[in-house]
């Protein structure tokens, strides 16, 4: 399998710009310098090709210059291009109406537009405590919902991201989250690894900490991102939304990166089989444009007029991008992510029977993620050889991003085929023996 040679001449000079003038916050993993893109293919500014397993953080759902979303924006674009929220148009009202249409559950929905993930969830803070008239809420550890102050508040899969920002926001404790790989509560009796959780929220948390009357909401992602593709136990969702129901307590599902069909359904919480309040999304929603939306059975969104709002909501152009993706994804991508995503995840088990280093493989259509580990008895995070298999991959041409201590999450455009697929597989299949080489795992 060849080698690229990367960084290629365009590729250095303009990192070498980049580092003389660009804030140095932004976490550049390794030089990939961006060309152009078709589907789930990307060629970098001196001509590399490379199959993209990362989508821009699972952003480009239906794959790079997908041409109905890029017709949608050139239409849009020679109508108009901004008006502000303080007037209508049809597509915003068109896209809130089929975003209420494809919410996971029954009944009225209303829809507040803006323009990022952090965005869509300081929104749902502001609104659990609007509705509620509570202020305090729990969240989980290893859970990322942005880095605004309320919601890195809630952010708690990297202390690096609070370092230096506090005091943040008050109102917020910290639970585990029901991680059957490495489960942080001992089990139990008669319980799984979800009840319990649950149980700890509501003896421990509610029972020493947060009255009732005082608790506006539960954010939660269904399955956690940056904190490592973590999939929560069968139990765990029904438990609580039992426990909300019985206290009142919003449940916001913060689907910002699990939603819009990544998992093979609309919203990741609907393989959990429960109904939350609000839902949070960004990411894949546009297809790459910069768009955030808060989704919220109708009754809670109750706010008065200017209680929260934003220049750029609704802004004509994402709204477009936006609906040509929703319809990309209906009409096609949503299957395609089932049954190409299951055929991936089956590929990366054979993986796992191969390569010693590989401790778990988990997730949904093409939300995947491989944890590695230093053994699998110690289950020891092979953080290192995780980020060796990340370069080496880079190098053969397969961009992939991690998560966690030492997770690959596999996140392609919904469009991804089975032969890309394939191509994909044999890369990591080459790059993770390089690594087990290199740190002598054998």
């Amino acid at each position: 399998m060849n080698k690229l040679n990367l960084p290629g001449p365009k590729a250095k000079a303009l990192i070498e710009r980049d580092d003389r003038i660009v804030s140095r916050s932004y976490p550049r993993d390794y030089p990939f310098v961006m060309g152009h893109g078709k589907g789930t293919e990307v060629w970098d500014v001196d001509g590399n090709r490379f199959l993209d397993f990362a989508a821009g953080i699972a952003v480009v759902s239906t794959g790079h210059a997908n041409s109905a979303v890029v017709k949608a924006i050139q239409d849009q674009a020679e109508h108009f291009i901004h008006i502000s929220s303080d007037f209508y148009h049809e597509g915003w009202i068109r896209l809130s109406e089929k975003l209420g249409e494809i919410a996971p559950w029954d009944g009225p929905s209303r829809i507040f537009a803006c323009n990022s993930g952090t965005e869509a969830v300081e929104a749902s803070i502001k609104l659990a405590r609007f509705h509620t008239k509570a202020t305090q809420f729990v969240g989980f550890l290893g859970g990322f919902h942005g880095r605004t102050i309320g919601a890195v508040t809630f952010t708690a899969s990297k202390a690096m991201y609070k370092n230096g920002f506090t005091p943040l926001m008050n109102g917020v404790v910290h639970v585990p989250f029901p991680n059957p790989y490495r489960p942080l509560l001992q089990r139990r009796p008669g319980m799984g690894h979800g009840e319990t959780v649950v149980a700890y929220i509501e003896e421990e948390i509610i029972g020493r900490l947060i009255p009732p009357d005082d608790f506006a909401g539960i954010l939660i992602e269904p399955i956690q991102g940056e904190g490592g593709y973590v999939v929560p136990p069968d139990d765990f969702f029904p438990a609580l939304k039992t426990l909300c129901d019985k206290y009142g307590i919003v449940l916001i599902a913060d689907e910002v990166q699990s939603g819009m069909g990544r998992t093979g359904k609309w919203w990741a919480i609907e393989n959990f089989g429960i109904e939350p309040d609000m839902i949070t999304s960004a990411k894949g929603l546009a297809s790459g444009m910069p768009l955030g939306a808060l989704i919220s059975k109708a009754d809670m969104m109750s706010w008065p007029r200017g209680s929260h709002g934003n220049t750029y909501g609704g802004n004509p152009i994402a709204c477009a991008a936006s609906l040509a993706t929703i319809d990309q994804i209906e009409n096609g991508y949503l299957e395609n992510t089932r049954v190409t995503g299951a055929y991936a995840k089956e590929g990366l088990l054979d993986l796992q029977k191969k390569h010693k280093s590989i401790g778990d493989v988990r997730g949904f259509g093409f939300m995947l993620g491989i944890e590695f580990v230093k053994d699998r008895e110690s289950k020891i995070p092979a953080i290192e050889l995780r980020d060796d298999v990340v370069h080496f991959a880079f190098e053969r041409g397969l961009l992939l991003l991690g998560c966690g201590k030492s997770v690959i999450r596999i996140t392609p455009p919904l469009s991804t085929s089975k032969q890309e697929v394939d191509e994909a597989l044999a890369i990591l299949d080459e790059s993770i023996r390089l690594a087990e080489e290199k740190h002598k795992i054998s």
